[in-house]
């Protein structure tokens, strides 16, 4: 059975929440050291272009977006945030769920997307960079996880048909 890229449901959240923490676990996909509870999450993320790939009722992974800032002139700015569950990490899986987030995103008037991602955490600096996110730079001691100062590679995508 094939996967299938759709919008999140609230009643997905049990599992996009399992997913979520599997990547807190890695210690490389996000400074949140525990998953928040779904009033948190929903309030911090746009309502639109919120997606999992789902197969015969399980989800694999999820994407979703987060505003930038609240001042209108960044409306069309924000914060990719993806997540593969461990099962099924390697398989093409985010490379999918990333080109159905970016297409979604500019359905809704995104002209810019942009991902702060640990150093170490190779395999998502790639699959950003194979759908088209350059580097803008390194941002050095950007935050603290589990006491130790962390670096983040600061990427973005600026959008071919919105905002140009």
């Amino acid at each position: 059975m094939e996967w299938t890229i759709e919008a999140m449901q609230d009643s997905d959240w049990a599992a996009v929440r399992e997913i979520y923490r599997e990547g807190i676990e890695t210690g490389n996909a996000t400074f949140q050291t525990a998953a928040p509870e779904w009033a948190e999450w929903d309030a911090n993320h746009l309502r639109h272009s919120r997606l999992v790939a789902r197969q015969e009722g399980s989800i694999g992974g999820w994407a979703a977006l987060s505003a930038v800032s609240r001042r209108e002139c960044y409306s069309g700015v924000a914060e990719v945030s993806i997540y593969i569950a461990e099962a099924h990490r390697g398989q093409g899986l985010g490379r999918r769920l990333l080109a159905a987030l970016i297409a979604e995103s500019e359905a809704h008037g995104m002209w810019t997307l942009q991902a702060g991602i640990f150093p170490e955490n190779r395999g998502s600096i790639a699959l950003h960079a194979r759908l088209g996110f350059r580097e803008v730079g390194v941002r050095e001691r950007i935050g603290q996880r589990d006491g130790r100062w962390r670096n983040t590679v600061l990427l973005e995508r600026r959008s071919q048909s919105v905002g140009i």
